[in-house]
């Protein structure tokens, strides 16, 4: 079994915000926070999967899902590479 770390952004027309998580199951783990049953801080927005990336072992996934969230230099090095690709 496969776990994920994604990042989400919000679609136009909402503010301009980013989400990073963990799931096993990211397709559903986004509809339940486009269905504002995620996480607090996701509800009254839609979301779209902008990053995704995949690990062998959970205690992985979730040490670089930490990463993210404390290092907003890392997570703007991946949203400056994710825009440079569109």
């Amino acid at each position: 079994m496969y776990h994920y770390v994604y990042i989400l952004k919000t679609l136009d027309g909402y503010l301009n915000k980013t989400y990073v998580g963990y799931s096993i199951d990211v397709n559903s783990r986004l509809k339940k926070h486009n269905s504002s049953k995620g996480a607090k801080s996701t509800r009254g927005y839609k979301w779209k999967i902008i990053y995704k990336k995949r690990f062998m072992s959970k205690s992985e996934a979730l040490s670089f899902e930490y990463l993210l969230k404390k290092d907003r230099k890392k997570r703007s090095s991946i949203l400056k590479r994710i825009k440079s690709n569109i």
